[in-house]
């Protein structure tokens, strides 16, 4: 009895918790017209069904948004404020200006949708980088055999879209901003989530992580 009672207290702190996090008032501090607030809602539902060692921390990427709109962004959960808004590529076979076909394969070339967590850093071909782990069976679960990571790309810059009408796409990774990929690299290390969303049809009927909103 005692047991259960004990688990009917930390299943309500859980919850009260969850419904915290999507307390209205924290879309509103965040102050961040571009990010939609149900993709924030998606993220942090997710989020907190994950047992993940950084919660303080969360990026979310929107590829529902064209790729010449900032659409990745970091928050810092603990003192409720965007740290990032910034541009991120999708992979070249995903689409043009906006990103239409998302896979898991490997060679497919494509961004693939959902949660992960941030791994191991390193330097290599595209400087400073950062390996994502997919946690979603048959979703994106083949992250780390595509070496899909974060890293820095000329192509992933406003001027790049000011030159050639859209942003560059990359080879699967969400490619950043040269000038910003360390910085960010840094802010979300040490396994915290990413979540990416796309693909709304197929992955809603797929995941575990979130309610279909």
């Amino acid at each position: 009895m005692k047991k259960l009672i004990l688990f009917i207290s930390i299943f309500f702190v859980y919850n009260l918790s969850f419904s915290t996090f999507l307390d209205n008032d924290l879309y509103k501090r965040l102050n961040t017209p571009r990010l939609d607030k149900k993709v924030l809602n998606r993220a942090l539902e997710g989020l907190s069904k994950i047992d993940i060692k950084n919660k303080e921390v969360l990026t979310i990427i929107d590829y529902t948004k064209s790729a010449n709109e900032k659409r990745l962004f970091v928050i810092d959960l603990k003192k409720e404020k965007v740290i990032f808004d910034t541009y991120v590529s999708h992979g070249k076979n995903t689409g043009g200006e906006f990103a239409k076909t998302f896979s898991n394969n490997i060679d497919s070339l494509q961004s693939s949708v959902g949660f992960f967590k941030t791994s191991t850093t390193y330097t290599g071909r595209n400087g400073y980088s950062m390996r994502l782990d997919g946690l979603e069976k048959g979703i994106n679960d083949n992250a780390m055999r595509r070496n899909i990571v974060i890293h820095g790309a000329k192509y992933a810059t406003e001027s790049y879209i000011n030159k050639y009408g859209r942003l560059g796409r990359s080879w699967g990774c969400p490619a950043v901003p040269l000038n910003l990929s360390k910085d960010l690299i840094n802010s979300i290390k040490g396994e915290s989530i990413v979540y990416i969303n796309g693909d709304l049809n197929n992955y809603q009927k797929k995941t575990k992580f979130y309610m279909n909103f």
